[in-house]
């Protein structure tokens, strides 16, 4: 009888309005870390996302298409406890993206908050490729909202929305 090896599965979580190139570099470091990835994106009610909740999923999951790693990823909304979700999904890991050390204090807040809430999931620190860690989702919105080239620093199917969007609120 031959067993099947266990998956290990992490998730990702964010608002991901939008989401970006260093997002993108993370869940491709992530793929080769693990064998599935849960790419959860939060409803986040309390930051008042220029995407809506549908839109960002959508936005992530088109942006995911045509990628060598998409195959092993799963893109799901959530609301609630990321613990929770994690827990739900079955993963060890989640993981966390670092771009400066203004970062980390956050981060390894939320970390040991979810270990005290779920003590067998591991929290993993990533960090995007060079070319990426100065940027966020909040200077890409900027850039986007005053007229600025989002171009290169978003995967196309953004670009195409914030272009949609804005050109809709000029009517």
């Amino acid at each position: 009888m031959v067993k099947s090896k266990k998956k290990n599965r992490a998730v990702y979580p964010g608002t991901f309005d939008p989401v970006t190139n260093g997002h993108l570099s993370l869940i491709e470091r992530a793929c080769h870390l693990f064998d599935e990835l849960i790419i959860a994106v939060s409803m986040s009610s309390g930051k008042n996302p220029f995407f809506n909740f549908e839109e960002r999923i959508q936005l992530m999951t088109t942006s995911l298409k045509n990628k060598s790693y998409t195959k092993r990823i799963k893109v799901v909304g959530f609301d609630g406890l990321l613990a929770d979700l994690a827990r739900e999904m079955k993963a060890i890991a989640i993981i966390r993206g670092l771009r400066a050390v203004s970062d980390f204090e956050y981060e390894f807040q939320m970390a040991l908050m979810n270990r005290k809430l779920v003590r067998e999931i591991e929290t993993v620190f990533l960090m995007p490729a060079l070319s990426w860690v100065y940027l966020s989702s909040t200077i890409v919105k900027d850039v986007a909202i005053n007229g600025g080239d989002v171009s290169g620093l978003v995967p196309t199917p953004v670009k195409r929305a914030f272009a949609k969007k804005l050109n809709h609120n000029k009517r």
